[in-house]
């Protein structure tokens, strides 16, 4: 494991061998700096973890390198040292983003307390920084896969939700589409994309529960309130809140919902302080609002404070163009994260997925594919690999779909189609009962009865 560096800022040449000596015995890379202009050129040609700066410094004083130091890197770990009795200069510092201060003489037993911490710090924000990095890598809009217009469109909308300051989404969506993964491709490319995302599933908190995990509570507010608590709203200030599935929730805390997004204020549970609050919340659901509405049992001023921007994701089976993309993109995905070779779809295979209805979405069909790259070792996928009833269902849709007559979705009667279907061969004959007969594979005196019994003759 490399070792971690700390540059040294100091015009004091004794002071900066002493701890130059002192930290190398504790295993430290050091690097010094004799003035404010070298710490500068220092801290940009070594990237130290750790930045040990004196605010008493000549011509550039401290202030203004942890200032340029700032500039040049916003997270950089900066730890004051000021002379006995400068504590306001170090509290100056502190609200300019040093970590913290230690005043002259120190100890360095103490000094190594403080730099264990900071490095502790500094690790912590770096993993953030490397986090944020790959949430806003894995849910870039060039993730959603797809070439159907009904995407495209959608996608389009989803990109100027991203890059605009509304405050309400409302996307609409049947069951496994990726309402979740649109929710958090919005917030990793918007302005809030540095602050927090948290997820809420209604149907998954009982309703006693609901409300105390969105709003929070204040001691005391119940039997079991011991302490104060904030709410999910409250830990997602300056961020986005995702409400799936909003349909369940219950009529009270729709109401204070309401009020976070007209009044952006809200109250604990028990609490009497309003309490402000800056987030932006995006519901969703897979039931029809407005029927929910009609029904009694959505709110109708919530429906249209988050019907502001509908965004509607359309199913698989409304998008067939998307499925085959959709199927290349898993089997990469599963062959990086299984370390398995890549997989080529059958055609018999591919026939299938696009006879198929998708009542799944797109969750289903990620499932097959990773449950084909468990089971199978094939480099094919053959329609074997495939749960029975997908290959059964399709197999029938297809029939359906190459059919001579498909019933309509009314329904209709067997004696009209007859009567159709004999009044098209007299046609198509010249009115010759012989060939009407024959096309319609019957005998001639077969075909006069049911001329006769429809009143054709």
């Amino acid at each position: 494991m490399a070792r971690a560096r700390i540059l040294i800022v100091d015009d004091e040449e004794m002071i900066t061998s002493s701890l130059k000596k002192g930290l190398e015995k504790e295993d430290y890379d050091v690097i010094t700096a004799s003035s404010g202009e070298k710490g500068i050129e220092s801290f940009k040609d070594g990237s130290p973890d750790i930045t040990l700066l004196d605010i008493n410094l000549p011509i550039m004083d401290g202030l203004k390198v942890l200032d340029m130091i700032k500039k040049i890197n916003k997270d950089a770990v900066v730890i004051m040292i000021t002379a006995f009795g400068g504590v306001d200069s170090a509290v100056r510092a502190m609200k300019l983003g040093a970590y913290d201060y230690i005043e002259k003489p120190f100890d360095l037993d103490r000094l190594n307390i403080i730099i264990k911490k900071a490095l502790e710090t500094a690790t912590l924000k770096q993993e953030v920084r490397q986090l944020k990095g790959e949430q806003q890598e894995k849910y870039s809009f060039e993730n959603i896969v797809g070439e159907s217009s009904s995407l495209q469109k959608m996608i389009e909308l989803a990109r100027k939700i991203a890059e605009s300051d509304a405050t309400t989404v409302l996307i609409q969506g049947k069951s496994g589409t990726g309402k979740d993964l649109l929710a958090r491709t919005i917030h990793f490319n918007s302005k809030r994309a540095e602050k927090t995302f948290i997820e809420v599933t209604c149907t998954a908190l009982p309703e006693t529960l609901i409300e105390s995990e969105l709003f929070g509570f204040e001691k005391g507010a119940f039997t079991d309130a011991k302490t104060a608590k904030k709410g999910l709203v409250e830990l997602a200030e300056g961020g986005t809140v995702y409400l799936d599935e909003i349909g369940d929730m219950k009529p009270s805390t729709q109401a204070k919902l309401l009020r976070v997004i007209e009044e952006k204020t809200f109250k604990r549970i028990g609490g009497l302080r309003d309490i402000k609050v800056d987030v932006r919340i995006i519901a969703a659901s897979n039931k029809d609002l407005q029927d929910a509405v009609k029904n009694g049992e959505f709110r109708e001023d919530l429906y249209y404070r988050l019907k502001v921007i509908p965004v509607y994701m359309p199913a698989l089976s409304e998008r067939k163009e998307d499925i085959i993309p959709l199927v290349k993109h898993f089997i990469s995905v599963f062959s990086r994260e299984l370390k398995k070779n890549t997989k080529e779809l059958s055609t018999q295979v591919k026939e299938i997925f696009m006879n198929y209805m998708w009542p799944g979405n797109v969750r289903e069909l990620k499932n097959i594919i990773e449950r084909v790259f468990i089971l199978e070792e094939s480099d094919t996928i053959l329609p074997e690999h495939l749960p029975k009833e997908i290959v059964a269902s399709a197999a029938s849709n297809n029939e359906i779909a190459h059919s001579s007559f498909a019933i309509p979705h009314d329904g209709i009667s067997l004696e009209h189609v007859e009567k159709d279907f004999i009044h098209q061969a007299l046609q198509i004959s010249g009115g010759n009962q012989t060939k009407a007969a024959k096309l319609l594979g019957l005998s001639r005196d077969a075909l006069r009865y049911r001329m006769q019994k429809f009143g054709l003759l």
